[in-house]
């Protein structure tokens, strides 16, 4: 994923955008974001094949404020799409990362997670600026 924003274009003061690569087969794992709407372009996408919404080249998606989605390419070639925020900063919480920061006995105790899963569990995200 790469990012604009104001940690890195400094102008960037009331808009921000990530661009997102999803190789055939792969998602983007569940997450949302926590301070604003996503506002979503898809400027490439193979066959319109999906779970809940079929996305084609140039759609425009919108996810509000708090909501989990997640973005999976089945398609037979790599997905590009823009995220879209009206604010200074990219922000969202990943499922990875939020179930890494809730305490493990909850987690293990409502998702029947063993330990090496539970260690597995990443608290940081790695964050890619291109």
């Amino acid at each position: 994923m790469k990012v604009v924003d104001s940690t890195n274009f400094p102008v960037a003061t009331t808009i921000s955008a990530a661009e997102v690569t999803v190789e055939p087969g792969a998602m983007r794992e569940l997450h949302w974001h926590p301070t604003m709407d996503e506002w979503s372009f898809s400027f490439f996408a193979a066959q319109s094949n999906a779970r809940t919404f079929n996305y084609q080249a140039g759609d425009i998606g919108y996810v509000p404020t708090g909501m989990g989605h997640y973005v999976e390419n089945t398609g037979n070639t790599t997905l590009k799409y823009l995220e879209i925020f009206a604010g200074d900063r990219v922000q969202d919480i990943s499922l990875n990362q939020w179930l890494a920061l809730t305490p493990p006995s909850l987690v293990q105790a409502h998702l029947n997670l063993d330990d090496e899963t539970i260690s597995n569990l990443k608290k940081v995200k790695p964050v890619v600026i291109g």
